[in-house]
């Protein structure tokens, strides 16, 4: 299914059983699909689910503009109205824990009860003199370099530290490296461009500070994307209703790897 948004863009989704609405927000530069664990864990605990492809992703349109965080919430914003979501639980990964804080301080106070953030890119990656243990730019220009210039080959590639493959021991799942591949291709270029900016230089500390319903913030200690020590305690700390869960050597892709250990801690905090 597919809503058109104020600016013309349409913004593809799954909406699916009946119940207290479950939101999911996808990372970059994936899809709604990379849902699937907790969309059937859920829907069979009796759960609405809901995830959509931001703008550019997926199945979404793949126009040139509004790839930035505030676009980004306008957009969930909209589905949210249009879906008449209440009472509703979101639930964001990695870029989309940032969709998720940046909605909620924006637009959803009346209709969120609780929000989830894992591996989530909040309060801000990019190091800085405010920030001095963040990701230096260098870095991030070499992925943004990459996804420009040599797309396919680095989406391969960029699977191994996701997922933590790269670590002695790690199960390899060719199938998991190659759903992510999948989704990754099947979005547009100049979405997944920006949206490096937007993952990364967007500061969400007055978000963060802002929300007052319960927000549950998880996080892998061996996270090679979103490194633990910048992100989920500080999130947490932010947060005037903030529980963090740590996960020592849990990868930034844990969703899907360690998915029946986030999904029932989920689902414990849902129904807490």
């Amino acid at each position: 299914m597919k809503i058109t948004v104020k600016d013309g863009t349409e913004i593809y989704y799954k909406d699916w059983g009946t119940g207290q609405p479950l939101v999911f927000h996808h990372g970059w530069p994936l899809s709604g699909d990379d849902w699937d664990a907790q969309m059937m864990f859920f829907l069979e605990k009796g759960y609405r689910v809901i995830a959509h492809d931001r703008r550019g992703h997926g199945r979404s349109s793949q126009g040139s503009i509004g790839h930035d965080m505030d676009t980004y919430a306008a957009d969930v914003a909209e589905l949210a109205e249009f879906l008449d979501l209440k009472d509703a639980i979101h639930i964001g990964h990695s870029t989309g824990g940032g969709e998720v804080i940046r909605y909620i301080a924006k637009y959803g106070k009346n209709r969120v009860a609780k929000a989830v953030l894992i591996s989530a890119v909040t309060p801000i990656m990019l190091k800085s003199d405010t920030n001095p243990d963040g990701v230096p730019i260098a870095v991030l220009d070499e992925i943004r370099l990459n996804t420009a210039t040599n797309r396919p080959q680095f989406f391969q590639d960029f699977t191994i530290p996701f997922y933590g493959y790269n670590r002695e021991g790690a199960k390899i799942s060719q199938g998991i490296r190659d759903n992510w591949w999948r989704q990754g291709m099947m979005g547009g270029i100049k979405a997944h461009y920006d949206g490096i900016k937007a993952f990364s230089e967007f500061d969400f500390t007055e978000d963060l500070k802002s929300v007052e319903i319960p927000v549950l913030v998880l996080h892998g200690e061996d996270d090679q994307v979103v490194p633990y020590a910048i992100s989920g305690p500080k999130a947490a700390k932010l947060l005037k209703n903030g529980k963090l869960i740590s996960y020592p050597g849990f990868p930034h892709g844990m969703p899907t790897t360690e998915a029946a250990t986030i999904n029932a801690d989920i689902l414990a905090f849902i129904q807490s």
